[in-house]
């Protein structure tokens, strides 16, 4: 199993700090609040602020305002007039393997975060293809930040190394993800700043933040600079099936379980929840019969990879913090195992860590849980022994 050391490795070329050149110079990373304190963490001001009880009801009340004047939005905001969220397109879709972007060992640096469910697929792949010496990772703080002070009162990713697990930005020394979105935006305007995001660290540019097509640049053009190149998560003769499954998934689950928490009408809400729930069942029906996703079963995917990172988050917040909570994953035993053969696998473990999960979701989202309150989660025992090995794969 990989360490975390391995897991979070930093590129050769990748290890230079920009702080002869930072355009932010040595902006304070403080406020951030580690697990050890966090029952009795006071109220603090400063660059990141405080996301204890009084700075989260006082955020939310003035974050609407704020977007209004200065075009920046989070995700809590994303919403229709009917109250549904609705997620916005990724803005930058760039391809490794290009001219522009050539596939070269210890050039690319993944900015990721562990409570989020897209960025986490894409520290999977890059695990299970061997790419840890060839492509370096930093892991954001967890709790979202106020990202400039004094200006608006947009939260999101900032770095901060108070929470174990969490990293700073050893490439530009940048204080927040936005921050980073504003350097390398290459002039285009940026109101959304998210993770994961996949940069070029020769040429300072976004290469590309949607997860769904970071997976599989990953998995298909970088074979050269991996120490699994065998591994195809997207094999031409289940291309049909993987994106048939990947139909449903999407929308019902991975996005169905955002659409319930960021409802803000009981009609969004129900008709999203109902959603997550008809895609559970439809997986249990499925997984019944086979071991994984797509066509016969027989081959892991990046279809079970990308439902696995809904399904490990699902009980610890999905249930409480996102009302998803007609059943729980312990209810769907397929399911269930499914989730363990996943997370057993040679360094998908070092990709999931419920501390972070927790402490994002019900920290970072006052309009749902106003005093930031974290909450206690089951144990999913995820090295239980599963039951996978009753059915055949290739």
């Amino acid at each position: 199993m990989l360490t975390r050391a391995a897991r979070r490795a930093v590129s050769p070329a990748a290890c230079r700090l920009h702080a002869a050149t930072s355009q932010w110079g040595s902006r304070s990373v403080a406020g951030f609040w580690t697990r050890a304190n966090d029952a009795t963490r006071p109220q603090s001001s400063g660059i990141h602020g405080s996301l204890g009880r009084t700075p989260l009801t006082t955020m939310a009340a003035s974050a609407q305002s704020s977007s209004a004047t200065t075009g920046v939005v989070d995700a809590t905001q994303e919403l229709s007039k009917k109250g549904a969220f609705v997620r916005t397109e990724s803005q930058f879709r760039d391809a490794l393997g290009s001219d522009k972007y050539p596939v070269e060992a210890g050039r690319y640096h993944l900015y990721v975060s562990y409570a989020c469910p897209w960025a986490c697929r894409c520290l999977m792949v890059r695990n299970l293809k061997g790419l840890q010496d060839a492509i370096g990772v930093s892991v954001v703080h967890p709790v979202w930040v106020q990202t400039k002070p004094g200006v608006d009162e947009h939260r999101g990713w900032g770095f901060g190394t108070d929470f174990a697990g969490a990293d700073g930005d050893p490439i530009y020394g940048a204080a927040t993800v936005r921050d980073l979105y504003e350097r390398l935006a290459g002039g285009q305007k940026v109101t959304k700043f998210t993770v994961p995001m996949l940069v070029d660290t020769k040429t300072d540019t976004i290469v590309n933040n949607e997860s769904s097509e970071i997976i599989r640049m990953l998995t298909s053009v970088c074979d050269s600079i991996s120490s699994n190149p065998g591994l195809d998560l997207y094999p031409a003769e289940l291309r049909e099936a993987i994106d048939a499954v990947n139909a449903w998934v999407y929308p019902k689950l991975n996005n169905g379980v955002y659409r319930s928490g960021f409802a803000t009408t009981q009609e969004a809400y129900d008709e999203a929840v109902a959603e997550v729930f008809e895609a559970l069942d439809d997986m249990e029906e499925i997984l019944s019969k086979q071991r994984w996703l797509a066509g016969d079963g027989k081959r892991f995917t990046e279809a079970d990879l990308r439902a696995f990172v809904t399904i490990v988050r699902f009980d610890a917040v999905y249930v409480t913090h996102f009302k998803c909570n007609r059943k729980t994953i312990r209810e769907y035993p397929n399911i269930t195992d499914f989730m363990r053969e996943i997370y057993q696998m040679p360094g998908i473990s070092d990709t999931v860590d419920l501390d972070h999960i927790r402490h994002h979701y019900q920290r970072s989202h006052p309009s749902i849980n106003k005093y930031g309150i974290v909450a206690v989660c089951p144990d999913p025992l995820l090295d239980a022994p599963h039951d996978r090995a009753r059915f055949p794969q290739a």
